[in-house]
């Protein structure tokens, strides 16, 4: 039995931390509740997208669908790039163990970086939708020509596709996290895919099997899709955040502020400890014992 009265140790003030799979698993299943409500926040923003699919697939007047796709598209457009700004600060901030208000940070975010969020929000549409038609061609252009040169320009479509998905590792990671140029972020992002290839891939296959779970859990039950408001999201956010902050931290942070002669305020030192006016001495100290009192004699 626990009793409340009774006093451990207490934890030790530098006890090492966890560190790669502990760590996250620590973090994760720690805020997983909190993850469930910045996915459904997230999701929100996609009901511009399903109304559009919706006016297609069932509006049987021509020109309501069309107006109704292009103003749902356009608030869609408008929208998805500092929402996603939005998230990734709050799941960044989770990943450094920083304590983050879903609403209120999410906002402050998709305000301040709106710019430059949704000008990459605009960037990731054109390009993955140019991408995906051109490899949906070339395979049938190859097979109905009988020319497999023509698979080479489908590779190459495969490749860039790779390489824009681990850009987008750390595209919307710097915008929220930095005050560099839009330039600079495309620049730096697509340095840091290649320079962390290995780690971007490892992202890369973590993400990639869950969409294929979730993908063939609804192909074999439809009730599944009913999970999509609440989890996917937000664990691939937190995983690409937890792998790939890391590297920000290490190629573009630290070394501004180590050019500044100052040390990056995210990294908690063990020096941080001057001035302090109480000292932590979680961990050092004895248990206390209760005494057990002595039963008086009665006077008669």
């Amino acid at each position: 039995m626990f009793g409340y009265e009774k006093t451990g140790v207490g934890i030790p003030k530098n006890a090492p931390k966890k560190k790669g799979i502990l760590r996250f698993f620590e973090l994760f299943f720690r805020k997983f509740w909190k993850l469930i409500e910045v996915n459904i926040l997230y999701t929100v923003f996609f009901i511009p997208l399903v109304l559009a699919l919706y006016a297609v697939l069932k509006v049987s007047s021509a020109a309501v669908t069309v107006l109704m796709t292009v103003i749902c598209m356009v608030v869609f457009v408008l929208t998805i790039g500092p929402a996603t700004a939005g998230v990734i600060k709050i799941l960044r901030n989770y990943t450094i163990e920083k304590h983050a208000f879903i609403l209120t940070d999410f906002k402050k975010a998709f305000t301040e970086n709106y710019k430059k969020s949704m000008a990459m929000g605009l960037i990731d549409i054109l390009f993955f939708s140019v991408i995906s038609a051109a490899m949906y061609v070339y395979p049938k252009l190859a097979k109905e020509y009988e020319n497999n040169f023509i698979l080479i320009l489908f590779v190459i479509c495969v490749s860039m596709a790779l390489v824009a998905v681990m850009m987008n590792f750390y595209t919307f990671l710097m915008i929220v996290a930095t005050d560099v140029s839009f330039k600079n972020v495309l620049k730096n992002s697509l340095v840091l895919s290649l320079v962390a290839l290995k780690k971007n891939l490892l992202t890369l296959f973590i993400t990639l099997l869950i969409i294929i779970a979730f993908a063939v859990a609804i192909i074999w039950n439809l009730s599944f899709m009913f999970l999509l408001p609440f989890i996917p999201a937000s664990i691939i956010g937190f995983i690409i955040c937890f792998n790939s902050y890391p590297i920000v931290q290490k190629y573009v942070i630290n070394p501004y502020y180590e050019q500044r002669g100052e040390v990056n305020p995210e990294i908690i030192t063990s020096d941080s400890d001057d001035g302090v006016l109480f000292e932590d001495k979680g961990g050092s100290e004895k248990p206390i014992v209760k005494k057990k009192k002595k039963k008086g004699k009665t006077i008669s």
